[in-house]
């Protein structure tokens, strides 16, 4: 970017807000902080009517917009990916599942990551926290992806104290495995590395503009939490439920620890704070979707409609303590934050995502009208009147686990995992599990009549399906071929010092 030219913050960021605005602005952009929670229920926020107390996040929601029409996806590795491309999976290869433990893959090399963009407009880059987007090659981890520095763990999950990931420790700092940290509980821990580095950044680099990216454990399993936390909570019946209150109440006050670090070394004033899950809630680990359907890893509602808000002092004020609820989708934070936040070009990027910055700072209305939420095609499931498509014929069926958003309709086909809507286990509701016709492989719901998808439309407005169809078959048609390679042997820790690391 050059030189800053010393002009007011407010300025300076009122000048993002003008249409006109293209290119490197001539003054600092704003710091950002984006925040991921793991695993966070749709209805473990106090705002939505939660017994869990999240008074840091109310908050911070209620003098910010609170996007209640944002979608993320159903589990932790497409989500992350589609944050740090812009794309959607059938552009990245990562249909199907998660990066395992021991799978040579990782978000490919020549996608440009939002880190990257970021640098280009000045940025320093800081992640803490969780990766989940590959390991097996130096050239995946964060350092190497726009980064300047990371403290973390690469794979999927850990325990919360040992930071050991099944059989070998998964703590890094930057390049190197450390081994110190045993007994220190992950929330904490990455609470303080965040406030250690912006006291740093405050000291050392007070003009330049900041990103940092925190994506917690929190609240992933397992469920694990200091005796305290859960205090509060006593009154909880169900255990799973009591612990996961407690590791929500950690969280938040993490997060209030952070934003008042900021607050104190002046970098408040000038911080956009982005605040998002990564997926639904797991049921079975305490987390709540309720009211809404499914859970972490299906593609109803309560899979991949997500908690998600943007506060900043720097917001107009017309649009702070708002709802909004445009359309917008994970993948819109990467150019958002790049060319509607820091003001840099998207040059030499294919995006799915769209610049959202004037629908979220000014409520225009969403530029998106679509989100195609995935197609996986190797997971299936057969009936009479289809066979398994065959890899590559690139003909699109209704037996292919899929999902589209167009405008109010959502169509979902195959199979897309637990349809029921379960309550908070104190609630003293029964679950309901709905009985489906057998063979049954496609489902139509008016999603902004119906949020919790109640009524299904399919039979009702066949040709809402036909052209939803006819939009998947055209995503299928353009898709990359999925990338899930076999576990590799030489990933196992006892080949790395009782460590996970690369082993290409």
């Amino acid at each position: 970017m050059g030189e800053y030219t010393p002009r007011s913050s407010i300025l300076c960021f009122i000048g993002l807000f003008l249409a006109s605005v293209s290119g490197p602005v001539d003054c600092k952009p704003p710091n950002i902080l984006f925040i991921l929670a793991d695993d966070y229920g749709f209805h473990d926020i106090g705002y939505h009517s939660s017994e869990i107390e999240t008074p840091n996040l109310n908050r911070l929601a209620a003098g910010g917009v609170r996007l209640e029409n944002y979608y993320v996806q159903p589990i932790c590795t497409p989500t992350r990916s589609q944050l740090m491309s812009g794309k959607y999976q059938i552009h990245t290869g990562l249909q199907h599942g998660n990066i395992e433990l021991e799978q040579p893959s990782c978000l490919p090399l020549d996608d440009v990551t939002l880190a990257q963009k970021l640098k280009e407009s000045g940025y320093a880059t800081h992640i803490v926290g969780k990766w989940h987007l590959g390991i097996y090659k130096k050239a995946c981890w964060p350092t190497r992806r726009g980064f300047d520095s990371y403290f973390g763990y690469l794979q999927g999950a850990e325990d919360y104290y040992t930071h050991f990931a099944f059989r070998g420790l998964d703590l890094r700092d930057n390049d190197d495995s450390v081994w110190n940290y045993t007994g220190s509980y992950s929330t904490t821990l990455f609470t303080h590395r965040a406030q250690e580095l912006l006291r740093r950044h405050s000291s050392q680099t007070p003009d330049t503009p900041l990103f940092l990216y925190l994506p917690y454990q929190a609240v992933h399993e397992p469920l694990e939490v200091p005796e305290q936390y859960m205090v509060p909570y006593a009154h909880i019946t169900d255990k799973k439920r009591r612990i996961y209150a407690g590791m929500v109440a950690c969280m938040d006050e993490g997060i209030g620890n952070i934003t008042r670090t900021m607050d104190q070394l002046g970098l408040w004033k000038d911080t956009v704070l982005i605040f998002s899950t990564d997926n639904g809630g797991q049921i079975y680990q305490g987390g709540n979707n309720w009211p809404l359907r499914g859970w972490k890893g299906s593609l109803w509602e309560g899979g991949m409609h997500g908690i998600g808000f943007v506060h900043s002092p720097l917001l107009p004020a017309k649009v702070q303590g708002t709802i909004n609820r445009e359309l917008i989708h994970v993948s819109d934070w990467f150019p958002t934050l790049v060319a509607g936040l820091a003001g840099g070009s998207l040059n030499g990027t294919k995006l799915d995502g769209y610049n959202m910055w004037n629908t979220i700072s000014r409520g225009d209305p969403s530029p998106r009208k679509e989100i195609l939420h995935n197609i996986d095609p190797l997971f299936q499931r057969p009936n009479k009147t289809h066979s398994m498509p065959v890899m590559g014929t690139k003909v699109f069926n209704e037996t292919i686990r899929a999902a589209i958003r167009s405008g109010d309709w959502k169509l979902i086909t195959g199979s897309p995992g637990n349809s029921s809507w379960i309550p908070p286990p104190d609630y003293g509701f029964t679950p309901v599990t709905p009985i489906e016709a057998p063979g049954k492989m496609v489902w139509l719901f008016n999603i902004t009549a119906d949020p919790s998808e109640y009524y299904d439309m399919s039979s009702q407005r066949p040709d809402v399906v036909q052209r939803l169809m006819q939009r998947l078959q055209y995503y299928y048609e353009v898709a990359v071929p999925v990338f899930y390679p076999p576990n590799d042997p030489r990933a196992n820790p006892k080949y790395h010092n009782g460590t996970w690391s690369n082993w290409e």
